[in-house]
Formats: C-alpha cells, sequence, structure tokens
C-alpha cells in the first residue's frame, strides 16, 4: 500500500503490537487523544475521534483506516460507550467515506459474543469441547462495551453496503505481552499473542474483501472461535498456541 496508514487508538496494547510487528511495513499516521511520551519515526495527530474536523483531517489522502480507539473497559458507563465508541466510530468512518478511503479494518471484541459462553461454561474452554463461533452469529454482546462494538460493526455493515467500503471487523481475544495466562482456561481460549496480532492486523491492510468478520486469537489447542474465515479470506496463518507455554516457558513442539 502506497498511501498512508490511520491508526486510531496507536498508544494502546493493540496499536503497540502492531506497531512492534509490522511498524517498517507501512507509512503510519498515528492518532491518539494523548501526545507521545517517546520519540516516535510516523506522523502524528493529537486529538478526539468524536472531534469531526480532527478526524477529517486525519483521514485525508490515507489509503486504509486501522481503527482502534474508544474506551476499552468492559465496565465502562453507557455514556462512555456511546461518545467514544459509537459516536466516534461513525465519525471516522463518515470521514473515511467522504475521503475515498478504500478499506477500514475495526477492532471489534469478543465481548461481542460474550453470552454465547453463558450457558456453555466452563465446558466450552476445554480442549476437547467442538463449539466453535466462526463470524456468522449475531452479537450476543455480554456488557455495554460489547453492544458498542456489535454497534461497530452493524455501522461498517451499513458503510460497506451503502458506500462499498471495504470492511473487516476483527472480534479481539486477549492479547498479552509474553506469554498466555497459564492457569486460566478461558484466556488461554482466547489468546492473541503480539506477534499473531501484527500478523492479522497486517492481513487485514493486504487482503481483498466486502464486509467480514472475523476472530482474533492464536491457533490455540483449547479455542472455541474459528480461524477458517480469518486463514480463507484474509491469509492469516497465526504461529502461536497458548498449549505450548508451561508456567514462564516455552514448551517447544507441544502436542
Amino acid at each position: 500500500m502506497d498511501e498512508p496508514v490511520l491508526l486510531t487508538g496507536a498508544a494502546g496494547r493493540v496499536g503497540q503490537a502492531i506497531l512492534d510487528g509490522i511498524g517498517d511495513d507501512y507509512e503510519w499516521r498515528l492518532f491518539d487523544r494523548e501526545p507521545p511520551t517517546g520519540d516516535v519515526d510516523h506522523e502524528t495527530v493529537v486529538g478526539d475521534i468524536t472531534d469531526e474536523d480532527v478526524v477529517r483531517d486525519a483521514v485525508d489522502d490515507v489509503g486504509a483506516v486501522v481503527h482502534l480507539a474508544g474506551d476499552p473497559r468492559p465496565e465502562a458507563p453507557w455514556e462512555s460507550v456511546l461518545r467514544n465508541n459509537i459516536d466516534g466510530t461513525q465519525t471516522v468512518l463518515d470521514a473515511a467515506v467522504d475521503a475515498g478511503v478504500e478499506k477500514f479494518v475495526f477492532a471489534s471484541s469478543n465481548h461481542a459474543v460474550g453470552h454465547f459462553e453463558t450457558e456453555r461454561k466452563p465446558d466450552l474452554y476445554k480442549r476437547d469441547h467442538d463449539y466453535r463461533l466462526d463470524g456468522s452469529e449475531l452479537p450476543r454482546p455480554g456488557n455495554l462495551y460489547g453492544v458498542s462494538k456489535a454497534t461497530g460493526e452493524t455501522l461498517g455493515r451499513y458503510y460497506h453496503d451503502e458506500h462499498d467500503l471495504s470492511f473487516v471487523a476483527v472480534r479481539i481475544g486477549n492479547l498479552t505481552a509474553g506469554h498466555p495466562p497459564i492457569d486460566y482456561e478461558r484466556g488461554q481460549a482466547m489468546w492473541l499473542s503480539p506477534r499473531d496480532c501484527a500478523h492479522l492486523f497486517d492481513c487485514c491492510l493486504r487482503a481483498d474483501y466486502g464486509y467480514e468478520i472475523v476472530y482474533g486469537i492464536s491457533d490455540n489447542d483449547r479455542k472455541y472461535y474459528s480461524l477458517e474465515r480469518a486463514r480463507e479470506v484474509l491469509g492469516y496463518d497465526p504461529q502461536d498456541n497458548s498449549a505450548e507455554w508451561d508456567g514462564d516457558e516455552r514448551v517447544p513442539d507441544a502436542e
């Protein structure tokens, strides 16, 4: 991609994993509410994603948007998710369409489908359980944050159908640096390693698609999210597996 990529929420955990992994592969324009605290090798924009004028300036001449910004708290109150996650996403989408942006990558969340787990846990987290969500199911949010992410997916559906914007929503699992949670089966089932995170978003920027919802986890032995759509449409090829860790040590050639 020759044009810059706008990365909103660049200072957050997902943004940093993306920049650490593929920061040299694109010309980035980093958008965040707070100015960077250290040296940054990319163009930066400081502002709020609900500020239409700032957002419209930020999307000018970019080829793609990776939209991560918003209130990430599962317990966030409605006033915050409405402003930051719903209104903010709509502001960025509207500006992107008007600017002629071709591709929009949206950071959705496992919380958009949290209540699929309610009647199935804890068996759902076992290695031998075969239930899978594949992205074709309707949302079942587990909290108001999840409602905001499901709304973002629906906004993307509208902007794709109405304006032919290529849109992919990544329902991100449990991104942790280092090793996955060792004694937490749910965390192992939805673990996403930093390098698989960067690779997945790289695939989202390179692939051709219309409207897609995919799951963002590593290729874990324990999982209740299917990776088939991400593999088929995006070419996602995750390298990590939460089963390959024992305590703080990686176990080579784990079965």
